[in-house]
């Protein structure tokens, strides 16, 4: 057996490679569809040819599920393996994922599904946690209980610099969308109870917007976890990601901080120059 259990996810999980193969972290990829072509999340296409398209005057792509088949074929092979695996989704109430999964864990023994109830490195945050309890020798169902139990401390946002991709993508009207431009409006998309919503709108330079939005997320360093924190985003400058990196050391001293790219279904939606700040809050428990 290569190992007692192995933890996998969703391409959803926004996790760098190098995180990845540290980790031994198998991934499902989801499904983008463009101009007429399916592709693997990850594998057959990056966000910058989701972007470069919408540049060229294209449409943007739609994202589908991962199919059963799919994580039928994942869980058979990895089961080869190991004793046990914990699978993680994005939230069911934003695809078919979870349904998915468990429809193909039900025909194996020891493969447990947390639904995440949440997307992108807030995702990543429990794989992380799992693949460490795994490697101390943990359970699969020991891990999965420990996940469930602290899914609901993630605090997940980000700041959107256009809507232009949401109204693209039908998730936001074109009225909204021009309004919030001409104001410079970038609003603040936060993850809650398994869903997105907007919080605080925010005005200005991408810059300006991000540096207060740092200071708002993180206003109250007695309630975070200091444990980790992922500065995810979907592609911004280097200096861009170093003033915001500065901008959280001044705020609050996290033990580690992670820099990852979003892939393309979460890139799909939110476009270019979206970033936000992943972390856990203290379990008040």
């Amino acid at each position: 057996m290569e190992g007692k259990v192995r933890i996998s996810a969703d391409s959803t999980c926004d996790l760098s490679r190098e995180l990845i193969a540290a980790h031994n972290i198998a991934i499902a990829p989801l499904y983008i569809s463009m101009n007429g072509r399916s592709y693997r999340d990850g594998v057959d296409i990056t966000p910058d040819d989701l972007f470069e398209n919408v540049a060229r005057g294209g449409k943007t792509a739609s994202t589908s599920a991962v199919n059963v088949e799919d994580y039928r074929q994942l869980f058979g092979a990895m089961r080869a393996q190991c004793e046990g695996i914990v699978h993680f989704t994005i939230s069911s109430e934003m695809s078919a994922c979870y349904q998915n999964a468990c429809l193909a864990a039900s025909e194996m023994e020891n493969v447990f599904v947390v639904d995440s109830r949440n997307l992108s490195t807030g995702i990543g945050h429990l794989v992380l946690d799992a693949a460490g309890m795994a490697g101390r020798g943990c359970g699969a169902e020991e891990i999965f209980r420990a996940m469930e139990a602290k899914k609901a401390r993630l605090d997940v946002s980000f700041v959107v610099d256009t809507l232009d991709y949401l109204r693209l993508g039908g998730r936001c009207s074109a009225l909204a969308a021009l309004g919030a431009n001409l104001l410079s409006l970038k609003p603040c998309i936060e993850v809650r109870e398994g869903v997105m919503g907007v919080g605080k709108k925010y005005r200005g330079r991408l810059e300006h917007c991000l540096s207060k939005y740092v200071a708002d997320r993180l206003a109250n360093p007695d309630e975070i976890d200091d444990s980790r924190l992922f500065i995810t985003d979907s592609g911004v400058s280097d200096g861009l990601y170093q003033a915001v990196r500065a901008e959280v050391d001044r705020h609050m001293a996290f033990r580690e901080v992670l820099h990852t790219r979003a892939g393309c279904t979460i890139s799909n939606h939110c476009g270019p120059n979206c970033l936000g700040l992943l972390f856990y809050k203290k379990d008040k428990g």
